[in-house]
């Protein structure tokens, strides 16, 4: 019969403080593999929210991002003349749009930070169903006027409802505040695509947006624009357009938190092996009481592992009750697809839990390894001759 489980539990509550301090190192460790990984989720979250699969995104072809983008009226007249496009009350539901880039200094800090305008025509409110006007109203069409998205009306100056933004030798003023949930046009500023292409002094846009009748129809859209000689144009799907945006600075994110992770792991599971080590050093005469008992190598073997793997566990579960926290905090980074300021939120998976939690457990049987290896393999006549 293999040892209780019991008995490696109650070893460790026996050493208290020993276990948890060991508990503690690998929480740490455990709270940056959790973070790099929320964080990197909550991006990716945060821009696939922004787009929906029904709607289609044209973007010039070559062009990974709307900033690099450029179609002419021309082309944007052909593309939503397309059969496939959705129609709604006020007609079909194409919108041209255009990004625009601009430097607005921070709240507080007075920092600088690029801000993006995305002109939109009427069409586009009803391209993007997360959008609620939230305070104010909306724009008038041919004004100087902009709504702001509640994450840009807080970080910016002149963005707030009101206030007024100065770029392009005009004054723009902010009449609406619009929510846009858990996406990245919260982190935007609307206007009227015409004023900012006269102001910017642009003749092209930089994307054309348009809903599907049916979802299903979009490959046939897609071969029959990308085919057309008149447009040189790609066709994407929006939610997959925006996830590809975040995925160069996700990567990026994890990537950086697997090297934190592993640097800290190695201290957190040699300090979980000198525990380990100090465990079996104090209970060798126990070790040998329960060998003549009749518990065999094995068991001893898988006692002790057993005891490092609930160290782990336990070290897993601190790290992830601040982890957890993160979850209501809110942070903003530079997108590198359109080099404007995105903010998003930490998200907490049951994946991301599990991961953690498998973390912290392997961290805990690594750290425990070799010491269980010196308590197997303990002579029975040593061990019982110890005092």
């Amino acid at each position: 019969m293999p040892i209780p489980l019991s008995y490696s539990y109650r070893n460790l509550l026996a050493r208290r403080l020993t276990s948890l301090l060991t508990a503690l190192g690998m929480a740490l460790v455990v709270f940056v593999f959790a973070a790099a990984l929320m964080l990197s989720e909550g991006l990716r979250r945060t821009l696939v929210a922004t787009g929906s699969f029904d709607n289609a995104v044209v973007l010039r072809a070559g062009s990974e991002t709307e900033v690099q983008s450029a179609i002419d009226r021309t082309q944007a007249g052909i593309i939503g003349s397309q059969p496939e496009i959705a129609r709604g009350p006020e007609g079909p539901l194409v919108a041209s749009e255009a990004i625009i880039l601009i430097n607005l200094p921070k709240r507080g800090t007075n920092r600088p930070a690029n801000v993006m305008i995305r002109g939109v025509q009427p069409a586009s409110f009803p391209l993007r169903r997360e959008v609620k006007l939230a305070a104010g109203r909306w724009f008038r069409l041919g004004s100087n006027e902009l709504v702001a998205g509640q994450q840009v009306s807080q970080r910016f100056q002149g963005a707030g409802l009101g206030e007024n933004l100065r770029f392009a030798m005009r004054s723009w003023r902010v009449v609406g505040l619009f929510d846009a949930g858990n996406t990245g046009f919260a982190s935007e500023i609307w206007g009227d695509v015409e004023q900012l292409l006269q102001a910017f002094r642009r003749t092209a846009f930089s994307s054309v947006i348009l809903r599907l009748q049916d979802a299903a129809a979009f490959t046939a859209l897609k071969s029959r624009l990308e085919s057309d000689p008149r447009l040189p144009v790609q066709v994407r799907r929006e939610v997959e357009f925006y996830e590809s945006q975040s995925k160069r600075l996700a990567d990026f994110i994890r990537i950086l938190g697997m090297v934190l992770t592993g640097i800290f792991g190695l201290g957190a599971v040699l300090g979980a092996m000198v525990t380990m080590y100090a465990q079996v050093g104090a209970r060798i005469a126990e070790i040998g009481t329960l060998r003549a008992l009749g518990f065999t190598r094995r068991d001893i073997l898988l006692a002790f592992l057993v005891e490092a793997s609930l160290l782990g566990l336990a070290g897993g579960l601190l790290g992830l009750a601040p982890a957890s926290l993160l979850n209501y905090y809110t942070l903003s980074t530079v997108n590198w697809a359109s080099f404007a300021e995105l903010s998003f939120r930490f998200r907490l998976t049951p994946a991301i839990i599990l991961k953690s939690l498998a973390f912290g457990w392997l961290m805990g049987l690594c750290g425990g390894l070799l010491p269980a290896l010196k308590a197997a393999r303990l002579p029975l006549l040593e061990a019982l001759r110890a005092p």
